[in-house]
């Protein structure tokens, strides 16, 4: 499979798959600002011989890898407008990269502005080399070992302290409930690509206690799991030309049903791998319409009295 990576660009092709994670040639040495504000999870670091963690791409659409702590980054609504519900927002990244202005702040700034407290999750990631060629050829390899044969979904492993970090943030956004002026039981999780892996794990697996009151998979890997009984309600955006989602049918979705638990599927006609907020041009343009929409069918978008 051909690798191809385009400086000062938001496009990383494998082959015929192109996710719009930022890479350059060249990282930059600054951390985004908003870290400044963000909240320590205490889960530990991942040891790495590779360096420092490295941030790369553009102004905007920056990404970053070997994360060797976790972060969260609140972005609040302004007051009048909250609703008094929080999601946690997990960028998509093959566990080796995170998107995180494409599928992290975007997103968050997108939440707060329709009265959603949002908070961008920098999870740990798997170590990867600091030199570019190299780290091309280990990102290269994984996404081969992930694609696997049509029909038997993708080899994907959740790490570990990536599913900790994940758990942790969502503890530490109920914790501080009244801080952030958000409802303690209007508490769910968005996560894209290898995050919507990870918000599945952690929606299926964990205890009923750290589970997402709601759970949002966007182009989420699609094969079928196991959906305890009391599951939180799921939606579920992708393109049905994803070259990685959907490899394994609508599976997913079935686990959902066969839970009898409420899920909703938007499938869009095109928009690929990694369309984030969504394509110019193409019906995944205003996904995140239909989000808000569902998000007040099931309860979680009205604003609480007590939170006004």
């Amino acid at each position: 499979m051909r690798t191809s990576i385009w400086r000062n660009t938001s496009i990383f092709c494998l082959g015929v798959i192109c996710m719009p994670h930022a890479f350059a040639a060249t990282p930059l040495t600054s951390e985004p600002v908003e870290l400044k504000n963000a909240v320590k999870l205490d889960t530990g670091s991942v040891p790495s011989a590779n360096g420092a963690e490295l941030w790369f791409g553009t102004a905007g659409n920056m990404s970053v890898r070997n994360t060797s702590r976790a972060l969260l980054v609140p972005v609040l609504p302004e007051r009048q407008k909250a609703t008094g519900a929080a999601v946690v927002v997990a960028p998509g990244g093959a566990f080796m990269t995170l998107s995180w202005d494409h599928e992290g702040m975007k997103i968050a700034r997108i939440l707060a502005d329709r009265g959603i407290a949002a908070f961008v999750l920098k999870y740990r990631l798997d170590p990867t080399p600091s030199a570019w060629p190299e780290f091309a050829k280990v990102m290269r390899a994984r996404m081969s070992q992930w694609i696997g044969k049509p029909g038997q979904g993708l080899n994907i492993k959740t790490p570990d302290y990536a599913i900790a970090d994940g758990i942790a943030a969502l503890r530490s956004v109920r914790v501080n409930a009244k801080r952030w002026h958000v409802d303690a039981k209007r508490v769910g999780m968005i996560g894209f690509s290898a995050g919507a892996r990870l918000t599945i794990h952690i929606t299926t697996q964990a205890a009923p206690a750290d589970r997402p009151d709601f759970s949002i998979m966007v182009y989420p890997p699609m094969e079928k799991v196991t959906v305890p009984a009391d599951a939180p309600p799921a939606f579920i955006a992708m393109a049905t030309d994803d070259p990685l989602s959907g490899r394994a049918g609508f599976g997913l979705i079935q686990s959902w049903i066969d839970a009898r638990r409420p899920v909703e599927l938007h499938a869009y006609q095109r928009g690929g791998h990694g369309f984030g907020s969504g394509t110019p041009r193409t019906t995944t343009d205003g996904w995140m319409d239909g989000l808000l929409r569902w998000l007040d069918l099931n309860g979680f978008g009205v604003a609480a009295p007590t939170l006004q």
